[in-house]
């Protein structure tokens, strides 16, 4: 029992000393960040708790962007594929087999990043880079959208709605309407996935994957494998984001095509990574701050417009203009994002 209980804080301390410093002042922002957020719900407004746990979503699925497209340097403009697998593959074994969403979450995990580097595989093989990459992989996930359309046991453009239960259940992730549940797991989930990304970052993988991203042909003659750790971004971005669909599955309790492969589930990831700030730990949550809120604050705003804008009632689209006159003014102005600006600011 000494012995144990002397090695104990030995191999903790090692381990300190062998975590980076900016790792461990990430790490304790996140367990702050968390604790804060947790706390939350019990200040805000009933009314307020659906917006926020879209901005979890919509952080979750950015910290995933991230992964891929800002510490990666792969430009993703079709991160919907794997938004949607996770979804899909979360709906179909729970509806088809009853197996719980938490299995169902794990293998949509596990199965879209299969399906993520096997795309990215095939676009680094045949040099495909860049705008070219990114509109690959935007062709995947409008390939997925149809494929989706024309799958009988997926009920096509029906889509699978998830059965309700009598009462609240852990194992299948369903509780009442307006449960605080429904804001702590992702709230957890999120945390899971700003831990990953901060694990990433700061390890040898990570820091190969920056250098490629920076300068694949230095990195390639410092015998660095080019391939191998391009891919790791891309299988840890790709489960990531399919978390946040699962669980999008499971509190709308419905998934359709156009829920899980539309062209808005892209944008959905990566306008909050732009806006806060692109290969940074903290940008996507900023950016999902400041996006979540302001998709419910437009949307309110077409239900009930004041009197002089009444011309603006129910109309679509909105929203996608002013997040493109908010994307124009952040190029502009904060041309690396909320976060990034400030960081490099004060670095200067």
């Amino acid at each position: 029992m000494t012995a144990l209980g002397v090695a104990a804080p030995e191999r903790l301390a090692d381990l300190k000393r062998r975590l980076p410093t900016g790792a461990r002042l990430h790490f304790s922002v996140l367990a702050l960040v968390l604790v804060v957020m947790a706390f939350l719900p019990l200040v805000v407004p009933e009314s307020a708790l659906p917006v926020a746990i879209r901005t979890l979503i919509f952080a979750i699925m950015a910290v995933g962007w991230n992964l891929m497209s800002g510490y990666g340097g792969m430009f993703s403009f079709g991160h919907a594929a794997f938004f949607g697998v996770g979804a899909y593959t979360n709906a179909y074994l729970l509806t088809a087999f009853g197996v719980s969403p938490w299995i169902g979450m794990i293998v949509g995990a596990g199965l879209s990043a299969g399906v993520g580097v096997l795309i990215a595989y095939l676009c680094l093989k045949y040099k495909l880079a860049g705008s070219y990459f990114a509109l690959a992989t935007f062709a995947f996930a409008q390939m997925f959208l149809l494929v989706t359309l024309n799958m009988e046991f997926l009920n096509k453009s029906e889509g699978i709605n998830i059965p309700l239960l009598p009462e609240e259940s852990w194992s299948m992730l369903q509780f009442d309407q307006g449960s605080l549940y429904y804001y702590w797991i992702p709230l957890v989930l999120l945390g899971v996935a700003v831990a990953v990304s901060i694990s990433f970052v700061y390890s040898r993988p990570g820091q190969f994957a920056q250098a490629i991203r920076d300068d694949p042909t230095a990195a390639e003659s410092l015998g660095i494998k080019v391939m191998k750790y391009r891919l790791i971004p891309v299988a840890l971005s790709c489960a990531v984001t399919a978390v946040a669909g699962a669980f999008y599955t499971q509190y709308y309790l419905f998934i359709g095509p156009d829920q899980a492969f539309g062209l808005h589930v892209s944008t959905d990831a990566i306008i909050p990574a732009v806006i806060g700030g692109i290969g940074t730990i903290w940008g996507p949550l900023i950016g999902a701050a400041v996006i979540g809120p302001l998709s419910a604050v437009v949307a309110g705003f077409l239900r009930d417009p004041p009197p002089f804008l009444e011309f603006l009632y129910g109309t679509s689209g909105l929203d996608i203009a002013i997040y493109a006159i908010l994307l124009i003014l952040i190029v502009v102005f904060l041309p690396k994002g909320i976060y990034g600006t400030i960081r490099e600011r004060r670095r200067k």
